[in-house]
């Protein structure tokens, strides 16, 4: 399998539209909108299983085919909000783990979880 980075990725998202003349709807607004549609398409697939089901889901070629593709579909509208944006993605993930694990440090997170 070949190695892909966030830019590759954004550049050939990038030549897709550009080829079919798709950048002016490409706003922030837009993109963010087609995110959350996109995430609900995933989120539709789950909707009525039970938490068994689940986690087997990828056992099912047809879900797993369904749940790649959506997967894949969120992840490229993110990285064209990201490209819209400017926002170096892995820099804001980065980041964001960083204060997570100043809000919730682990011996707090296990104490406050505790069944005792």
């Amino acid at each position: 399998m070949t190695e892909l980075d966030v830019a590759q990725l954004q550049r050939r998202l990038a030549e897709f539209a550009v080829a079919r003349e798709w950048q002016p709807y490409h706003t922030p607004k837009n993109l963010a909108a087609a995110l959350s549609v996109e995430a609900s398409e995933l989120v539709e697939i789950f909707q009525w299983l039970t938490p068994e089901e689940s986690a087997r889901v990828m056992e099912d070629p047809g879900s797993a085919h369904r749940v790649r593709d959506e997967a894949a579909d969120v992840l490229a509208y993110l990285l064209q909000f990201c490209e819209v944006l400017g926002i170096d993605l892995l820099a804001a993930l980065s980041d964001k783990i960083d204060r997570n694990e100043t809000r919730f440090p682990a011996k707090r997170s296990v104490d406050r979880h505790s069944p005792e």
